[in-house]
């Protein structure tokens, strides 16, 4: 315990795995939380001792099944093992800890999802600007930046972290500026130096300067990239010849989405309860390359009009080429994960079986590199140029390994046969024994006549030769008896026991000698991997590209041209995730939208509550967000003058652990949006300004809409609106246009058309949207009544006065007189009551409310 309380003292906030024997046992803190995370359970050591503690441990053999549910419950875990062989020392055994696996360095298959990243992340606070940097130790992507903490929001909300370091001096502006939602660990202060920095990076690259990373303007960023390199040293990961270079994500390369778009949109993930998503609908990727790279497609879509084009023009020949495209798509199903394989292989944390699948895989792509180059499309015959064969790594694999290699290297026969003639040799002598004992067999046999001989072999004493009872007086004199059974006799001979220990050390020779020549290929392969990982980015991007083509088949997508103007024009357009929902064979109405800077940069939308405006806006952003990442679009045609910055403000929601409302959070969310407008921004609003009185919301909507004109950008903008009354800023804004959502009004219901049609809408239909839902009846009925009157009154200024002032009329009516309108009020109150479908609740509520008219004018009279 001496020695256990001296390592925890050294890592006081991870589990420590203390390996005991054959088991890891766990104690005190530690042991209560291992037993309630991992359902195992809780004893004491030192039962009603001083020295009583917590215990909890599980076998040794079962820590992979273990240690990926305490990474994935947010812990920190340092595993010690013992240094040093038991058998060898009398003393207590040597221990260490081996490795400390956190949520954000994880090698394990069983913590890592295929499809997605596993960054570690550390975020520098700087004087001007800060710095962030992305690291996935399991793939050796490095990636840095710096900007705004507005910036840096987006980023973490684009590459979702499993972990953040933080200067342990700046956690109160992490938790402001960033919120709680990452899982955080403070490291000192002082990694947070300049100079530190760059001698960590350059030292690990064995560089002089960074200037070849192009990262060398980026202070707040290397000092960010620093810091996660001390951490991985901090968590003994020191075998990293895998992270080979360092890259920039460049804000002007981008489309810039705030982190507020990116939720509003739903690209990759819903706050609302199986609500489907963009990245859902469009991955028809086949590989876990392919599914991370979409992802990052995703959250940085493109502003290079160049590469966009080259990435529709290969999507395209693909669409074109059927067989060329299924081709490509079946070779490059039988490619694994060579980028977190080839990680397993610097990190020397792979087994046999994995390099196999290695091997495979590099065969996989000669037939794509070949399909590539010899395509009619220019950019896919550059990526097929760029593909390596790997011929000389898959020929070396091919001959030292077996193609069905065991999982675990100490199960032996992963060494090919024919490869090394002292392993053969040894095989020979552990594997061919049953031809050397049948004919030690047949020769004693003739040597004593005694025809019923066996010669078996048992734990306890290895082979041996049995003899029955009968045949005793026939044992030559030299052989040894070992045990007595009922009706036998068995014996060993010199030679018996000179073959068993020949074999046993045969055996054991022979998984020393392949575990040497494993180790010798995996440092072998090493060299290898900056290849293997270039194979891993080009396979992951033409896997995208392909699974753009099959989407846009299956879904009748068109391809978008990219412009170097100002006009955005769509027709025909379609929700690319809406539109998987409907239920088949009802089609989508379709919807045109046409914006530019100088005729129509506003469309003010009105129209019906639940009619489609908040999908329109959505998926307008989602055809210029899928186009410039280089995906065909839901649509007929698409012309889009490249946008850099899509802005959206949709739906609401109240942010009360930082004490705002819906209403703060809003004006908030739309003061972002008018403080960074663009000449190619995209601007989406929906109904901005409900969240505060009538009168207030109209003004700010009108002062939003207003500003957004006169401003020089001329920002695209579509706004959904319920407030009419924006509909005369046409008259008085030239660039300003009424559209609204086409509706038909029938009997007692009203059919939403869902078309967007020229002109404003003076309703709602909300009362028919509460009939649609459920509303009882009598709520239905009377906000019927008191729309009425509202209609009527409309001229007047406090709308809360027309309700008070109906309600006063009502209680003042005449009673007692025949002809009294109360009567009418009162049969009219009946006569709408639907008897059918009415709630006992309901009858005593509508009960009520009469006997409450009755005794207000009861009262009145008498006074």
């Amino acid at each position: 315990m001496k020695q256990y309380n001296a390592i925890k003292k050294r890592y006081p906030d991870a589990l420590l795995l203390f390996r005991v024997g054959d088991f890891y046992e766990t104690f005190g803190e530690d042991a209560v939380r291992t037993a309630r995370i991992l359902n195992i359970v809780l004893t004491k050591r030192g039962n009603g001792s001083e020295n009583e503690t917590a215990l909890a441990g599980f076998p040794h053999h079962s820590l992979n099944t273990y240690l990926p549910k305490l990474v994935k419950a947010g812990e920190r875990v340092a595993i010690c093992d013992q240094l040093e062989d038991p058998k060898m020392t009398k003393k207590i055994v040597k221990r260490g800890v081996t490795e400390l696996v956190t949520p954000g360095v994880a090698l394990s298959d069983e913590v890592l999802q295929s499809k997605s990243n596993n960054f570690l992340c550390a975020i520098h606070f700087g004087k001007r600007e800060n710095g962030i940097s992305f690291l996935d130790v399991s793939t050796g992507e490095f990636l840095t930046a710096q900007g705004t903490s507005e910036y840096l929001d987006k980023l973490l909300q684009n590459f979702n972290p499993s972990e953040v370091l933080v200067p342990k001096n700046r956690k109160k502006d992490f938790l402001k500026v960033f919120g709680e939602e990452y899982h955080t660990f403070y490291l000192e202060d002082w990694v947070y130096k300049q100079d530190y920095a760059y001698e960590t990076l350059n030292s690990h690259f064995n560089t002089k300067s960074l200037k070849g990373f192009g990262i060398e303007d980026l202070e707040e960023g290397i000092v960010a990239s620093g810091a996660v390199l001390y951490y991985l040293g901090e968590t003994q990961h020191h075998k990293l010849q895998h992270i080979t270079g360092i890259n920039r994500i460049a804000e002007d390369e981008y489309v810039w989405m705030d982190r507020f778009t990116i939720r509003n949109l739903e690209l990759y993930h819903s706050t609302a309860a199986n609500a489907v998503t963009l990245l859902e609908v469009i991955d028809k990727t086949t590989t876990p390359m392919g599914g991370r790279m979409l992802k990052r497609w995703l959250a940085l879509p493109l502003k290079n009009i160049e590469k966009i084009r080259k990435r529709h023009q290969v999507v395209e020949y693909l669409i074109n080429n059927p067989v060329d495209h299924q081709k490509i798509q079946h070779h490059i199903k039988q490619i694994s994960d060579l980028e977190r394989l080839i990680s397993k292989v610097a990190t020397g944390k792979v087994n046999p079986r994995e390099i196999v699948q290695l091997k495979n895989s590099l065969e996989a792509v000669v037939p794509v590199k070949a399909l590539a180059s010899n395509s009619q499309d220019e950019a896919l015959k550059v990526l097929g140029d760029n593909l390596q064969g790997c011929d000389m790594l898959r020929n070396k694999i091919k001959e030292t390994l077996f193609e069905d290699a065991p999982v675990n290297i100490l199960k032996g026969n992963s060494v090919a046969k024919g490869f090394s003639e002292e392993l053969d040799e040894l095989r020979d002598i552990a594997f061919s024994g049953k031809d050397y004992l049948n004919a030690m067999l047949k020769r004693e046999t003739e040597a004593t006549g005694i025809t019923s001989l066996k010669i078996a072999s048992n734990n306890v004493f290895g082979y041996y030769i049995e003899v029955r009872n009968s045949h005793k007086d026939k044992v030559p004199e030299d052989w040894i008896r070992k045990q007595t059974l009922v009706n036998a006799e068995r014996y060993i001979t010199q030679e018996l026991k000179e073959y068993e220990a020949k074999i046993l050390g045969a055996e054991e020779k022979i998984l020393q000698l392949e575990q040497q020549i494993f180790q010798k290929l995996v440092i072998w392969i090493g060299d290898y991997i900056q290849p293997v990982q270039q194979n891993a980015q080009l396979i992951g991007q033409l896997d995208c590209l392909c699974s753009f083509a099959q989407h846009a088949i299956f879904e009748n997508y068109c391809k978008p041209e990219i412009e170097e103007g100002f006009e955005l024009q769509i027709r025909n357009g379609r929700h690319p995730v809406i539109e998987k929902q409907l239920p088949p064979g009802e089609p989508y109405v379709t919807n045109d939208i046409f914006l530019d800077r100088e005729e129509q940069q506003i469309i003010m939308i009105t129209g019906p509550n639940m009619s489609g405006k908040s999908a329109i806006l959505r998926q307008t952003a989602l055809i210029v967000l899928l186009a410039q990442m280089g995906s065909f679009v839901p649509a007929d045609e698409v012309k889009i003058g490249m946008v850099d910055k899509i802005f959206t403000r949709v739906g609401a929601s109240d942010n009360i652990s930082m004490g705002e409302s819906t209403f703060m959070v809003e004006m908030n969310e739309t003061a972002s949006i008018l403080n960074n407008l663009s000449v190619r921004s995209l601007v989406l609003l929906d109904e901005i300004g409900r969240g505060t009185s009538t009168y207030d919301g109209i003004s700010i909507a009108w002062a939003i809409t207003e500003y957004l004109h006169e401003h020089p950008a001329k920002a695209k903008t579509l706004f959904a609106t319920h407030y009419h009354e924006l509909n005369d800023m046409s008259e008085t804004f030239n660039r300003i246009k009424n559209y609204n959502v086409s509706v038909k009004e029938l009997k007692d219901n009203v059919l939403f058309l869902r078309k967007l049609i020229p002109g404003g809408s003076e309703h709602s239909f909300g009362i028919h949207v509460a009939k649609m839902a459920g509303m009882p009846q009598q709520v239905l009925h009377r906000a019927n009544k008191i729309l009425k009157k509202l209609e009527q009154s409309h001229g007047m200024q406090d709308n809360g006065a027309v309700l008070r002032k109906s309600a006063e009329e009502e209680m003042q009516l005449s009673f007692f007189n025949l002809d009294d309108p109360i009567l009418e009020d009162i049969k009219e109150e009946i006569l709408h009551i639907d008897i059918d479908t009415l709630t006992p609740v309901e009858a005593l509520m509508k009960l009520n409310e009469i006997k409450r008219m009755l005794v207000g004018k009861s009262l009145k009279a008498k006074a």
